[in-house]
């Protein structure tokens, strides 16, 4: 009699109260799939979801959006990588990153350890089951806005990125990280997150330890069809002076060594001694450093680097403007630079963008550069290579396009950048 009235109240909990029952969570790397606008795997429980109007469209405007990206920016990138960049690290250090992965993994598409950091905190592991269909449909609109100015312009909008991920029920950095490494063919295989301590190590949040000094989040991700494992870590800590050099974020990081480091779109922060500590760790742990010139100023790598420019350097844009470096317009002329079909940074604009490639060398004196692709260096000391035309209409201090660059630092005074 027991097991059968327990059999009926099984079979009338099943069927009377659905809501109780323990619906099926979907796995994290369907769950960045469906974010990213990408279908998930066959029998996930998001599978439901992508019938809907809503995520259809939302699908149709990322995948266009992703393709403009691939032509625009994505395959550029790919092939100068592999022309030019030969001897790289297993560890990238990419510091002022926000969840840019995007780029980082253009640029350096073979490291094993991302170390990625921002003032961004990294939110919550995403849960899409506990979200109303209405919520999913307001959380992807809300993720697609926040992307909009990188997919455009290759830089985040930092204070309006605070704004949307402090709201939204997809918060934080690791629903962009999670999107960027599903759009990018990457397979997520975990997710956790984690609090930093003041001796450098790593403790699973759910321990709550006393007094972190630091939050974030570590991801072990692999390419499709690799078997390779790499891991990728957020880091949301203070990167200044007076935060860094307690924060235990260095010692972490001299646990992995000497890498390759990039800086893009870093608000000429490491022009001020206010961030002298961590200028000063990325030059003495770097093998090579990738960088725009709201990067470490030209001045500090006066001995024991080769320089490759590439692009056009034509100083900084007018909300930056007392960022500008002649030495590095030097650096940029009289056929040093290579040009570049992509842009990069502040500079949005073809032919305008700027990045300098710094590669450790004892030998090398001071600000020497390597020929640009398809020249001998004898080119160098002449004005008749295409580089030093490409810069010959840049004056020492270049007067600046205002009433083209109206609108963007109109928005540039929204983003939260210093000048």
């Amino acid at each position: 009699m027991t097991i059968a009235i327990a059999a009926v109240v099984a079979v009338a909990f099943s069927i009377l109260s659905p809501s109780l029952r323990a619906e099926p969570s979907a796995s994290i790397n369907d769950t960045a799939r469906f974010i990213a606008g990408l279908p998930p795997s066959p029998g996930s429980p998001l599978t439901a979801y992508t019938n809907d109007g809503y995520w259809k469209q939302y699908a149709r405007g990322f995948d266009e959006a992703w393709n403009n990206l691939e032509k625009r920016q994505l395959s550029k990138i790919s092939a100068m990588v592999s022309r030019d960049f030969h001897t790289r690290q297993s560890v990238l250090f990419y510091f002022f990153s926000g969840p840019d992965f995007l780029y980082a993994d253009a640029f350096f598409p073979s490291a094993d350890t991302y170390v990625m950091a921002g003032l961004e905190p990294p939110g919550d592991i995403p849960d899409l089951r506990k979200f109303s269909r209405g919520e999913i449909a307001t959380s992807l609109r809300a993720l697609r806005s926040s992307l909009s100015s990188v997919l455009s312009y290759s830089f985040f909008r930092t204070k309006s990125m605070r704004v949307d991920f402090s709201r939204a029920k997809l918060n934080g950095t690791l629903p962009v990280l999670m999107t960027f490494l599903a759009r990018s063919g990457k397979t997520i295989y975990d997710v956790s997150l984690f609090d930093l301590q003041s001796d450098g190590t790593l403790h699973p949040a759910e321990d709550k330890i006393a007094n972190p000094t630091g939050k974030g989040v570590k991801i072990i991700f692999g390419d499709a069809n690799v078997g390779r494992k790499r891991t990728l870590y957020y880091f949301s800590t203070d990167l200044s002076d007076g935060g860094i050099k307690t924060s235990g974020f260095l010692k972490f990081c001299d646990g992995l060594g000497h890498g390759d480091s990039f800086l893009k779109s870093a608000s000429y922060l490491m022009h001020s001694d206010n961030f002298s500590t961590v200028r000063d760790y990325l030059l003495s742990h770097s093998v090579s450093l990738l960088q725009d010139d709201s990067g470490i100023p030209i001045r500090f790598f006066a001995q024991g680097w080769q320089l490759k420019p590439y692009g056009r350097y034509v100083g900084p844009i007018s909300l930056f403007g007392g960022k500008y470096q002649a030495k590095l317009n030097e650096v940029f002329g009289k056929g040093r630079a290579t040009p570049i079909d992509f842009s990069l940074g502040y500079r949005w604009r073809p032919r305008e963008s700027n990045i300098l490639l710094a590669i450790r060398d004892p030998s090398a004196t001071a600000f020497e550069a390597a020929p640009a692709a398809g020249m001998k260096k004898s080119d160098l000391d002449s004005g008749d290579a295409l580089g030093s035309q490409a810069n010959a209409d840049v004056p020492q201090r270049p007067k600046y396009r205002r009433h083209k660059e109206q609108t963007v630092n109109k928005d540039f005074q929204l983003f939260g950048y210093l000048p």
